[in-house]
């Protein structure tokens, strides 16, 4: 063994990480970073594989919190060298989808996506599959469940009469099924139709898929008025209910731009623990056809919405039968112009891409946003409602905390306010991981001034909680809960657990700090760190969220109610009798400030002096909505 071979032994691995990157070259590729075990955890791409890697391995402290955990975690790396950043491309979503790496965002069990698939036969069929064979099919798709490729199917079945069986077609058979004798079915089975006029149906099957509905019709439209020429009633009926049938369709259509334009638009929602949800809406010759979600898993909360839209472009254009001519953005893509050049690529024609501030595009991406978030919501709450897994949810929770049972009921406050006015907090409640709404409970703030959100949520809970060690509260009131769980860090804390103590009560506590999504407990300095994809973190975060936007609602009622108050009240002459009465009669100060004097006159009590009083202070006060 030589010096040298010693010397190389004795290298930390450090050393022998700094020497690898120094032997990188300036080029594209695709990296895969790997733990001890030898598992790739990551897969990445790069234009450049030594400038890409060398940032993982330099300072660590401009690193967002998911890249200095994968960091840690790096025991080897591994690199392939591409010709193309596209090929880079390309390449690590393959990789992605090998190796299914725990630090990527990747679609949710994106290889079962199922597709439409019209089949490469004589007389083809419309069926539904999750594999792709290049047997000269066409596909339509992926579609997020099976459902919604079903709720297409049934859609297809109703407005074009193709073939539903499976069997070899002859045109000899002695009989036809249902479906023809219903209407459903052209019958090439017995001949009814040549193999000529059924491609015809199947191409108006193609072209409704594509979005290019008006050309069915049109198409439509020259058989009926052909098959009345020739006399042939009957068929000319037939085809003049499927052209009803489509135009119906088409009419709920929403129109959303005046010219043929077509575009994807997407956009992204993210919940408190790291859940994403992708909305794509399909715009297709000016009309909205419909939009679909999908749901990213890997995603953490410190992800950018533009890396987790990225990821999903990556995934689901590579697998999708179209690519249209332009992606409609909510944020800008990572890498955007290699991203372009792929998609073109993919469609055999330029793609654009835009982020729009403002017009109808801005509107459609703020729409389709919406549903992001509404679709996202809906999953966690149909999370919540899965038994097996809400009580998995209160085990994890329980250990993480070291209690000695399950927390059956959460109790959870939080306080809300504006600049110290109208002061408030709430309380919501969990049982076996569900709210009961029927003992959430509000609180107006009033031995606190000014900000102080401790003092405020310590009066909260002392309020609370004193009320249930009386004997004469209802039973609602005197439950004790097996966690109180408060939103905020240290601080409030402290402040809850202060006002328990005064009562003489010994409860779990903990609370959970919005930043890092850390729990903190009494009498332990550093925070507890639940994993990522925990679905204990999953459960806190939800009732957490659910005490905020509780204590908000509540606040924004009693801002509204005090401006309503101030702005009456400073009128000469109006008292709380006249000004019940006007809000009885007129609803709001914008109902009063619409309504002419003679109608402000006819309440009881105001005369027309008084109505013309109103009617120019209000209009000068000009108050926000």
């Amino acid at each position: 063994m030589t010096l040298d071979m010693v010397r190389d032994m004795r290298k930390t691995s450090e050393q022998v990480i700094q020497e690898r990157l120094a032997a990188l070259e300036p080029a594209p590729g695709v990296y895969l970073m790997k733990d001890a075990q030898g598992r790739v955890i990551y897969v990445g791409k790069a234009s450049s594989l030594r400038q890409r890697l060398r940032s993982y391995f330099s300072s660590h402290s401009s690193m967002d919190a998911k890249t200095r955990e994968l960091v840690s975690q790096i025991a080897d790396f591994e690199v392939i060298r591409t010709d193309t950043p596209t090929e880079a491309l390309i390449l690590e979503n393959e990789l992605i989808k090998r190796y299914r790496p725990r630090f990527n965002i990747m679609l949710r069990d994106d290889k079962t996506y199922p597709f439409i698939r019209i089949t490469n036969e004589p007389f083809p069929r419309v069926i539904a599959t999750r594999r792709i064979v290049r047997d000269g099919s066409r596909y339509f798709g992926p579609y997020p469940s099976a459902g919604a490729v079903h709720r297409t199917l049934d859609l297809l079945k109703r407005l074009f009469p193709y073939r539903a069986c499976d069997i070899e077609i002859t045109g000899t058979a002695s009989r036809a099924c249902l479906y023809y004798h219903i209407g459903r079915c052209a019958g090439p089975c017995i001949g009814a139709v040549s193999q000529e006029e059924y491609r015809g149906i199947i191409d108006n099957v193609v072209l409704f898929l594509e979005g290019r509905a008006e050309a069915v019709v049109a198409r439509l439209q020259a058989a009926m008025e052909e098959a009345a020429e020739r006399l042939e009633f009957e068929r000319a009926a037939r085809i003049r209910d499927e052209l009803r049938a489509i135009q119906h369709v088409l009419q709920q259509q929403k129109i959303v731009t005046g010219t043929d334009e077509s575009f994807d638009v997407l956009a992204v929602a993210q919940s408190a623990g790291g859940d994403a949800c992708v909305q794509i809406g399909f715009v297709r010759n000016g009309k909205l056809l419909g939009s679909e979600h999908y749901l990213m898993v890997g995603a953490r909360i410190d992800d950018p919405p533009g890396a987790i839209l990225t990821s999903f472009v990556q995934q689901y254009y590579a697998q999708a039968s179209t690519v249209p001519p332009e992606l409609v953005l909510q944020h800008p893509l990572d890498d955007g112009e290699t991203i372009a050049a792929w998609l073109a690529a993919r469609r055999d024609g330029p793609v654009r891409l835009t982020v729009p501030d403002d017009g109808f595009r801005r509107e459609l991406v703020e729409m389709i946003a919406k549903s992001a978030v509404q679709n996202l919501e809906q999953h966690r709450v149909r999370w919540l409602n899965d038994e097996q897994r809400t009580t998995l949810a209160l085990e994890e929770l329980a250990d993480a905390l070291g209690m000695d049972r399950l927390p059956r009921r959460i109790e959870c406050f939080d306080v809300s306010q504006l600049q110290g006015t109208n002061v408030v907090a709430s309380m919501v409640v969990f049982e076996h991981g569900k709210p009961k709404k029927s003992d959430y409970r509000k609180f107006q703030i009033k031995t606190v001034e000014g900000q102080d959100d401790y003092a405020a949520l310590r009066e909260a809970v002392l309020r609370r909680y004193r009320r249930a060690l009386s004997a004469e509260q209802t039973e609602a009131w005197q439950a004790l809960p097996d966690l109180v769980l408060i939103d905020g860090g240290k601080g409030q804390l402290s402040a809850a657990r202060e006002a328990l103590v005064e009562l003489g009560l010994d409860l779990p506590i903990a609370a959970l700090a919005k930043e890092h999504e850390e729990l903190y407990i009494p009498d332990q300095s550093e925070p507890i760190v639940l994993p990522r994809d925990s679905q204990a973190l999953f459960l806190v975060q939800r009732v957490r969220d659910e005490a905020h936007r509780f204590a908000v609602t509540f606040h924004r009622a009693r801002r509204t109610r005090s401006t309503i108050r101030s702005l009456l009240d400073e009128i000469p002459g109006i008292g709380p009798r006249r000004r019940r009465e006007l809000l009885r009669r007129f609803g709001s100060v914008e109902g009063i400030r619409q309504a002419s004097i003679e109608e402000i006159a006819a309440v009881p009590g105001i005369s027309r002096a008084l109505a013309e009083r109103i009617k120019k202070e209000l209009d000068e006060a000009r108050a926000p909505r």
